[in-house]
């Protein structure tokens, strides 16, 4: 048996579960040196909501944080997680901008892309698998993991079979909600390791308490890599503990060869990281422990402090487990999306309307409408005529590819943020977050040359690109 793979999520999904993606680049570089030479199989540090997160809400340019990160790890591969159609905003965009993002994120330094689609539909997910073979890049298909009527293991084994077919280089079972046991793990991977060529990696989170032991049934059932967080940003809604681990497969033929001393002194970089996000508020202790309703509901972690979020709002706190019941029946009605970005949101936002006006789908949000109609894909089973009747009356649904119904956008985002312009990449960052983008770049010019927007005739400015 070979020994297993770990890839490292403290820059990206361990640090976006546990304190909503705020730490800065200024306190990940200290400790990149050593993290690169451990020997992890990789480092994701990039995509998911750390884009959105540096320029709303850190002043930062996402594009310089993978520059200055790539500067100084030379020897580990550099990982990301992309929505596929959606990239990394929230609706679907035009090829075009598929096309050039993910030359982008490659020649600025990511080798490993992980693409899902919250459906699971495959056709959201092609384009940017082409495009990262195109680049160069290592493009890595994920699969949401769920569970439902209508989900049973043959299907995941299907969706894993054609995503090596449509040219994925590796596979990824992507547990975001840490539905998956160790038993059914044992069993899925092996099923599936019968299917395909290429290796496999296992995403889980420990929410509901099952995470390592998950790992150590995927390890002994034949799973290359499996994706951990070092210690001061682990369990709870994050990943495993990567030294926990490193311990486990010890001196076994699984042994990951990772040495305890340069993982500790990584751990003693993030201890006071963590120490101040507590300090701050930023860090909630109760998304460090273990949440059965989890396993209840299929809420991941990041979802139910969401859901908190927005009773809190209203004055409903109260109301918590009404909207926890509610969310599976909106699912139900949905056709069993997996909870994933964006679709957890979207149906967690429609549970909360649902409970707090007393009538279900009475106040119904347009994300919610769209998924009906068919513009984020093929739901896992049809949406009843009942519901969609209900939700969107005698409109019509689609059946094509989303991204067919969409006109190249490339060139007009780059006439839209021309005045802005500093590099070839705030084009991408204008297309995905159109009013935070803007007020950035502004803060940005602001910064480089003393630049009051408020003052300047931006039509004067503007130029064809």
């Amino acid at each position: 048996m070979a020994k297993v793979g770990i890839t490292e999520t403290v820059l990206r999904d361990g640090q976006q579960s546990l304190m909503a993606t705020r730490m800065k680049t200024e306190e990940m570089l200290p400790i990149l040196e050593v993290m690169d030479n451990v020997g992890y199989h990789a480092i994701e540090m990039w995509g998911g909501a750390t884009y959105d997160a540096c320029i709303r809400f850190l002043d930062e340019d996402p594009w310089v944080r993978l520059r200055k990160i790539r500067k100084r790890v030379k020897n580990t591969k550099l990982q990301m997680l992309l929505r596929g159609q959606n990239l990394l905003g929230y609706r679907h965009y035009a090829d075009d901008l598929v096309d050039e993002f993910v030359d982008r994120a490659i020649t600025n330094g990511i080798d490993i892309i992980r693409v899902f689609d919250a459906l699971n539909d495959t056709r959201n997910l092609q384009r940017s698998i082409e495009a990262c073979n195109k680049a160069g890049g290592h493009a890595q298909g994920a699969i949401s993991y769920t569970k439902s009527p209508a989900h049973d293991n043959q299907v995941f084994i299907n969706l894993a079979k054609e995503l090596e077919q449509m040219g994925a280089k590796s596979i990824c079972i992507k547990d975001m909600a840490g539905l998956l046991d160790p038993y059914n793990a044992q069993k899925l991977i092996t099923d599936i390791k019968q299917v395909i060529t290429v290796p496999l990696e296992l995403h889980t989170h420990s929410t509901s308490g099952l995470g390592s032991l998950t790992y150590m049934k995927a390890v002994e059932a034949g799973i290359d890599i499996i994706d951990t967080a070092i210690s001061p940003f682990a369990e709870g809604t994050s990943q495993p503990s990567t030294e926990a681990m490193v311990v486990a497969f010890r001196g076994t033929s699984h042994d990951t060869g990772l040495d305890l001393g340069q993982l500790n002194k990584i751990a003693e970089h993030f201890k006071p990281v963590r120490e101040k996000y507590i300090a701050e508020g930023l860090i909630d202790i109760k998304l460090t422990g273990v949440d059965v309703n989890t396993l209840v509901y299929q809420v991941p972690g990041g979802m139910l402090s969401n859901l908190l979020s927005q009773l809190k709002q209203s004055n409903a706190e109260d109301r918590f487990d009404e909207v926890l019941k509610e969310v599976p029946e909106v699912r139900r009605d949905l056709g069993y999306p997996p909870l994933v970005t964006p679709t957890s949101q979207i149906i967690g936002t429609q549970a909360v309307l649902n409970v707090l006006t007393g009538e279900r789908y009475k106040m119904v949000p347009n994300e919610v409408k769209m998924i009906v109609k068919g513009m984020y894909g093929k739901t896992t089973v049809p949406i009843s005529p009942e519901i969609k009747q209900k939700i969107i009356g005698d409109e019509e649904q689609i059946t094509c590819r989303p991204a067919d119904l969409l006109e190249p956008e490339l060139e007009n985002m780059k006439r839209e943020c021309a005045r802005y312009l500093e590099q070839e990449e705030d084009v991408l960052t204008q297309a995905m977050f159109p009013k935070n983008a803007e007020e950035f770049f502004q803060k940005r010019a602001a910064r480089i040359y003393g630049m009051d927007w408020s003052l300047v005739d931006e039509e004067a400015m503007a130029y064809p690109v």
